[in-house]
């Protein structure tokens, strides 16, 4: 078992509030992604369960005993760090070896070890090398292997991707996954990329200047966002935020501002009933805006109309930058369907697919089911 559970957790380096009060529970066996933005505090709370960090107040458990006092050797866990903190001087397996030599393992016992990992990893042929004749990717490997090799309880990665390329991000997160599944060990995961979060976790919790904003699974959190900042920060390219105002008329609830306008079906009536005659924000996914109607919207008029600034193509899809009024959303159409720069669009917005978000808390009022 490899439970991990942080109550009350907090963290002050002189002024600076690094960790605000954390309650986190990680079950045996999960996969645990934390993300952020830079100087959230993701990396803390990693080095604080590692034991490279002493919490100013509260308690981190694992396996139900508290470590908050224990040495990072006595608390079984293995760290994998950014820069890959390899020793020069030593081959691969050296590297691989070493601290399997300082806990004194038995030779036998190290070599099956090291050799077990390296092939696990397909790094079987580079033992003898030294981490100067390894491309990036393959250090990544030696530096993950160096931490399989140890069969920890806890496996502890700070954004062990973010030296690669792109392709290689990409193979990488696809190895992660399937190490997780080989070891059945418990695995927390710090990286400031959602994609690699969306990708890899069972769950992601989402931080914010040392505080947690909201726990989830990954499309949970994507179709549910608690506030404005995870669904910001959840999804690429972000949500289009649309402020505007509640607007009632003899045909029903508008959202209304410039070339917004936006109709809601009757039932959006009672969520929508204390903001009539006030602000709101929409928010609506690049992917859920159409520059043809969707089905059952095809009578219907335009919810924006706008003007493509830029047209930027990704491959199968081109992404469209639009001005409208005093919005700037960003939309994503078929590449074969798009249309050319400055040309005048209407833009239908998918009706199961949008957000209502408080202008004041920033918090959800409602997400489409």
């Amino acid at each position: 078992m490899a439970k991990i559970i942080l109550k009350s957790l907090k963290k002050r380096f002189d002024q600076i509030e690094a960790v605000r009060d954390i309650s986190l529970e990680i079950a045996d066996k999960e996969f645990v992604v934390l993300v952020g933005p830079s100087g959230c505090g993701k990396t803390t709370v990693l080095r604080l369960i590692a034991g490279l960090e002493t919490p100013t107040r509260g308690e981190i458990l694992i396996d139900d005993t508290k470590v908050n006092d224990m040495t990072p050797k006595d608390r079984d866990v293995a760290m994998v760090f950014q820069n890959y903190a390899l020793f020069p001087h030593l081959n691969v397996y050296e590297n691989m070896a070493f601290g399997l030599k300082l806990r004194k393992l038995p030779r036998q016992d190290t070599d099956r070890r090291v050799r077990d990992s390296a092939k696990m990893l397909n790094i079987a042929d580079l033992l003898n090398r030294k981490p100067a004749q390894l491309s990036g990717g393959q250090r990544q490997r030696v530096a993950v292997g160096r931490a399989i090799a140890r069969k920890p309880k806890v496996y502890l990665f700070d954004e062990p991707l973010s030296n690669l390329d792109a392709k290689m991000r990409v193979q990488m997160r696809a190895e992660f996954v399937k190490l997780h599944e080989r070891t059945e060990t418990t695995f927390v995961y710090v990286t400031h990329d959602q994609i690699e979060a969306m990708t890899l976790a069972d769950r992601i919790v989402v931080m914010k200047d040392g505080d947690v904003q909201q726990v989830g699974e990954p499309f949970e959190l994507f179709e549910k966002p608690a506030n404005m900042f995870v669904a910001d920060f959840i999804g690429s390219p972000s949500m289009n935020f649309l402020k505007c105002k509640v607007v009632q008329e003899n045909a029903g609830l508008f959202l209304k501002e410039g070339p917004l306008n936006f109709k809601f079906a009757p039932d959006f009536e009672k969520i929508l009933l204390p903001y009539r005659n006030k602000e709101i924000i929409l928010g609506i996914r690049p992917e859920h805006m159409y520059t043809l109607p969707p089905s059952g919207q095809e009578t219907s008029e335009p919810d924006l109309r706008a003007v493509v600034d830029v047209a930027e193509p990704t491959g199968s899809t081109v992404y469209l930058f639009l001005k409208a009024g005093p919005f700037e959303p960003v939309c994503t159409v078929n590449a074969k369907n798009r249309p050319q720069s400055h040309a005048e669009v209407k833009v239908w917005f998918d009706r199961h697919e949008i957000h209502l978000f408080d202008p004041v808390s920033e918090k959800t009022i409602y997400s489409a089911d």
